[in-house]
């Protein structure tokens, strides 16, 4: 992990600073001191403070970095989060980056956060999905975690998810369950089985077959979740997705499924507003 965020940031500095931030070396003598420090202009649940540091450090290992939160701490409006001292070229060459970071993120967290407080005495967990911002997935799932909630498959790679196309493609439930297994036994790898069921009766269907791990119901309504649960009577842990909202998620947990996965938490979130200022 720390080679892919060393490499996202060398990427990231090098796009907003190309040959140099011109506006910092015009108008404050590179040798020129200072603080500054971050400051909440909402309530959040803030998230990526660690990667601030990173960035900071990476950018300039003689900048003193100071957290006065803790990612995944809830935080009032006007709070400080952190302070940073040293060259202040440093600072301003990284501050767009730190805030772009830190906003993306703590808005993921913060809406995490409200899902988990919405089952948080219930059994189901609520997972993310990879509805992620291409290139910085890594961020994305890493504010899930932050604000309470597990990750899903990390990529194609990592997870067999057999969904409706996939079934389609092979020619129905049965072929892509097998042809799965003939893979996996063909190249020696154990990697776990999901299914996607889009009815009651595919659901059977897969109950009937057997061999995958999880079954995940696709947009059921909570009377067909409720028989979901029933016909499979805990044979299997049941992941309930798509359209999945803040006042509807309860209910479907209620039902008794084990997952909740939930697209919105990281394609459509609202960045929180932060501000770093000098002091």
């Amino acid at each position: 992990m720390d080679k892919i965020i060393n490499d996202f940031i060398k990427k990231s500095l090098s796009e907003d600073l190309g040959n140099g931030d011109i506006t910092s070396m015009a108008c404050i003598d590179k040798e020129s001191t200072g603080q500054a420090q971050l400051i909440t202009k909402e309530n959040c649940e803030i998230a990526g403070i660690n990667i601030a540091k990173k960035i900071f450090y990476y950018y300039d290992n003689n900048l003193i970095f100071n957290a006065l939160k803790k990612d995944g701490e809830t935080i009032k409006k006007d709070e400080i989060i952190f302070t940073i001292a040293g060259n202040q070229q440093s600072i301003l060459a990284t501050e767009r980056l730190v805030l772009n970071c830190m906003q993306r993120m703590s808005g993921i967290a913060t809406k995490t956060r409200k899902y988990i407080n919405a089952v948080q005495d219930l059994k189901t967990k609520i997972l993310d999905t990879r509805k992620t911002c291409p290139s910085i997935r890594f961020l994305d799932k890493m504010a899930v975690e932050i604000g309470g909630a597990k990750n899903h498959r990390y990529g194609l790679y990592d997870m067999i998810m057999i969904k409706d196309n996939h079934i389609d493609f092979s020619g129905g439930v049965k072929n892509a369950i097998e042809n799965c297994h003939t893979y996996l036994n063909k190249k020696n790898k154990k990697i776990q089985i999901i299914i996607e069921a889009r009815d009651l009766r595919e659901l059977n269907q897969i109950i009937n077959i057997g061999g995958v791990d999880r079954i995940l119901l696709d947009n059921f309504n909570i009377n067909q979740t409720k028989q979901a649960v029933s016909i499979v009577n805990q044979k299997y842990p049941l992941e309930s997705s798509g359209n999945m909202k803040l006042n509807n998620v309860r209910e479907y947990a209620m039902c008794g499924v084990d997952y909740i996965s939930i697209g919105s938490l990281t394609h459509s979130i609202k960045s929180i507003d932060l501000s770093m200022k000098s002091i």
